[in-house]
């Protein structure tokens, strides 16, 4: 169960990483790639963050998270410039890949087809806990 302060740092963290990551692609040269941060999860002593994040258009998603991951600790001192009047650290964070649009697209295409997704569900592909 979430505190109320874990919730409120969720979500400073989720839109000012959101920016930190359009300012990041725009840097590269990646200006018809969408990333955003879908959902942020903080540990209770608020010393680590998990950041879920989704990319548009999916083809783009691999080459957009390992440039993310290159960039990681880049991306924390500019989050600590942002939220340092809310926090007294800058929590570690740890980024994720959110499969959730490729996963919808998936489904969405299962379901168009003649065979029916629900009935057989061995014709989707298992999706792996969070």
């Amino acid at each position: 169960m979430e505190t109320t302060r874990q919730k409120k740092i969720s979500g400073i963290l989720q839109s000012d990483l959101t920016s930190i990551l359009q300012k990041l692609l725009k840097h590269v040269g990646k200006n018809s790639v969408i990333s955003s941060v879908t959902k942020v999860k903080i540990s209770p002593d608020l010393s680590l963050a998990k950041i879920y994040t989704s990319v548009f258009p999916v083809s783009q998603a691999k080459p957009v998270f390992k440039l993310i991951e290159l960039n990681k600790s880049s991306i924390r001192n500019s989050l600590g410039i942002l939220i340092k009047n809310q926090v007294r650290r800058v929590p570690a964070i740890e980024f994720y890949l959110d499969d959730s649009l490729d996963h919808i697209a998936k489904i969405e295409k299962a379901l168009e087809e003649k065979s029916n997704p629900i009935k057989d569900t061995d014709l989707l592909e298992k999706r792996k806990a969070i």
